[in-house]
């Protein structure tokens, strides 16, 4: 995959999300209409491809009026990650030459491989993670909207705590799926279905689409460090 080839996915993965994202918010209060009326226009634009690099920077531009407008990322990690990829395309498209793009773009795939890495890190040096407690905490007591049958996995501690080591495994080892072709495929699938089980059980669906947009950049760094041109 190329540079060019993992910017334009991405760029089509952003552009959807934000705008399943923005279509939310088209009848909630007086002012949220303003700002995700141009984003949506934005997106559809970004989709199509016309202007890329001008649509990338006005929806950075929009990003950062929505950080003030709620008085930061109301959608914790999601928004984050989005505004993350937003200025790595930027930077990519506005960089003085290809070398920093590559650079710039690196930087997004490594931030991603991070946010596995840390996020398994954090959980491993935590008691009640390691002893499958916290995931049973998240089932019996949390606000998210996890059905009853789905609270009652609450009731089986050796199958959450076998859950936790998965998830913790998973996102530890992530970074050594860049070994091969293979192996970040098949890490890379374990992603998405981890990601798309966190949307179903929990609802975090904005997850789901961010984190997959910035797959394309961690596609494109392992074949450019494997198989340099």
């Amino acid at each position: 995959m190329t540079l060019p080839e993992a910017m334009r996915l991405t760029e089509i993965g952003l552009g959807l999300a934000y705008l399943q994202q923005s279509l939310e918010h088209l009848r909630a209060r007086a002012g949220e209409p303003i700002l995700f009326l141009p984003r949506i226009a934005l997106c559809v634009l970004l989709v199509i491809g016309l202007a890329a690099p001008w649509v990338d920077l006005a929806l950075w531009v929009n990003g950062l009026l929505l950080l003030a407008r709620f008085e930061g990322p109301y959608n914790g990690g999601a928004d984050k990650m989005g505004l993350l990829i937003l200025t790595c395309l930027c930077g990519a498209h506005f960089a003085p030459n290809a070398r920093w793009a590559e650079v710039i773009f690196g930087y997004l795939a490594a931030q991603l491989v991070l946010s596995y890495f840390v996020s398994g890190w954090v959980k491993i040096v935590n008691p009640a993670w390691r002893r499958g407690r916290a995931l049973r905490d998240v089932f019996a007591f949390s606000a998210y909207p996890a059905s009853e049958n789905l609270r009652g996995l609450a009731d089986h501690p050796r199958l959450l705590r076998a859950g936790s080591w998965a998830v913790m495994l998973f996102e530890l080892l992530f970074p050594l799926s860049l070994l091969t072709g293979p192996t970040l495929v098949a890490a890379l699938g374990v992603g998405a279905g981890f990601h798309l089980a966190n949307a179903c059980l929990f609802g975090l669906n904005r997850f789901l689409w961010i984190w997959l947009t910035a797959y394309p950049s961690l596609v494109w760094l392992q074949a450019r460090v494997m198989f340099p041109a």
